[in-house]
């Protein structure tokens, strides 16, 4: 099986070829490490936005704290479609806590009063 990605770790933006359990393309161990967690269990970060009501700004920014399975991504994007929001709100902020079970939370990104 051969996989072709580009290391996202650090700037450099590594082309890495994985073929028959060989990797090349690396240029730091960390290129490694990348292309084995995306091959066993690939994650994401989720940047999106919930409701706000009863203020002036009609959305709040989130993200996830951690990344989480890739094939949580859409299932989690969809939980935040339901979420309303009043404010006061702070920067850190939980919004959604332990999506699907993964210890994983959505925060506010920024301050809204």
């Amino acid at each position: 099986m051969k996989k072709e990605l580009v290391c996202t770790v650090c700037p450099l933006g590594c082309h890495l070829v994985w073929e028959d359990g060989i990797l090349s393309g690396n240029n730091c161990a960390r290129g490694y490490t990348f292309m084995i967690d995306e091959l066993e269990s690939p994650k994401r970060n989720i940047s999106s936005t919930v409701k706000i009501i009863s203020n002036n700004h009609r959305l709040l920014p989130v993200k996830t704290s951690a990344p989480i399975a890739k094939e949580l991504v859409k299932k989690a994007v969809r939980l935040l479609m339901d979420v309303e929001l009043s404010a006061p709100i702070r920067l850190g902020d939980v919004v959604v806590s332990d999506i699907f079970g993964t210890g994983v939370d959505f925060i506010a990104t920024r301050t809204i009063f």
